[in-house]
């Protein structure tokens, strides 16, 4: 991998993290069309640049995470259900690491899963519009317990972590603007712990090279990031879901019949 290749990949990470249209899929697709092999470092560099993209909702919701009264009760019932959100995703990641590493490879699973979330997608405005009719309700444990599991089913490339738990939030009767906010925060214990894991598990990977590397890419993930998140919560309060919803249809369509027709991403 080339440093352009790892800032062509920040790019991506940044840009789709927290969109509900797959970071991790887009990143497969990114790799494929870039011609660069998923070899056990590529696999690792796709999970921890997602560090560099979760530090930018720290950035961006610091008085949320670090307010005045930190120790206070309120303070402490939001890092408690971030734990208690996290829990699903924990447990299954640790149980599911092996068959989740099979499918980083697989450009046919992200296209699948972009194609039948999309489908979804166009429909979750209709199906939720009472929640932005009704006022804010407090997440609750057991909502954020439940909006974990909706993590656990992102762990299939091409889900994405972002569009699932926003309709686990939704389901729990949030409006969009709640649900995509928690999901943001979600993102913290959940994105650190996994790169966390990956490290550990790969650090004979590690070399001045691929430090580098990792560098560069959590470093525009982050800048990135930013932008996308702010952006995302007008696009959302303004248009829904339905365009992201079309925009993975379009995508994971293309590529499906890329591959019928055995046309090498690489080449495009």
């Amino acid at each position: 991998m080339t440093i352009f290749e790892a800032i062509v990949l920040g790019v991506i990470e940044g840009l789709t993290e927290f969109l509900p249209i797959s970071s991790t899929g887009h990143m497969i697709i990114g790799t494929a069309v870039l011609g660069i092999q998923p070899d056990d470092f590529v696999k690792m560099f796709t999970v921890n640049i997602q560090f560099g993209a979760i530090l930018s909702v720290v950035v961006l919701y610091w008085k949320k995470f670090f307010p005045s009264d930190f120790l206070s009760k309120r303070s402490m019932q939001f890092y408690l259900k971030l734990i208690v959100a996290f829990i699903p995703a924990a447990i299954f990641g640790v149980l599911l690491d092996k068959y989740i590493d099979e499918l980083l490879g697989s450009v046919e699973a992200v296209a699948l899963a972009l194609l039948l979330g999309g489908i979804i997608l166009l429909f979750i405005d209709k199906l939720f519009a009472v929640n932005e009719m009704e006022p804010e309700k407090e997440v609750s444990y057991l909502s954020a317990f439940k909006i974990g599991f909706f993590q656990v089913i992102s762990m299939i490339p091409g889900v994405s972590r972002s569009g699932a738990t926003i309709v686990g939030g939704l389901m729990q009767k949030l409006n969009r603007k709640q649900a995509a906010e928690f999901s943001f925060f979600l993102a913290v214990p959940t994105m650190a712990a996994a790169t966390c894991f990956k490290l550990l598990k790969n650090y004979t990977l590690i070399d001045a090279s691929n430090i580098k590397l990792l560098l560069v890419g959590n470093v525009v993930a982050f800048i990135v990031a930013i932008i996308a998140i702010k952006a995302f919560i007008g696009l959302l309060n303004k248009y829904g879901f339905r365009w992201f919803g079309v925009y993975r249809i379009i995508i994971g369509a293309v590529i499906i019949i890329l591959l019928a027709l055995k046309i090498n991403l690489a080449v495009l």
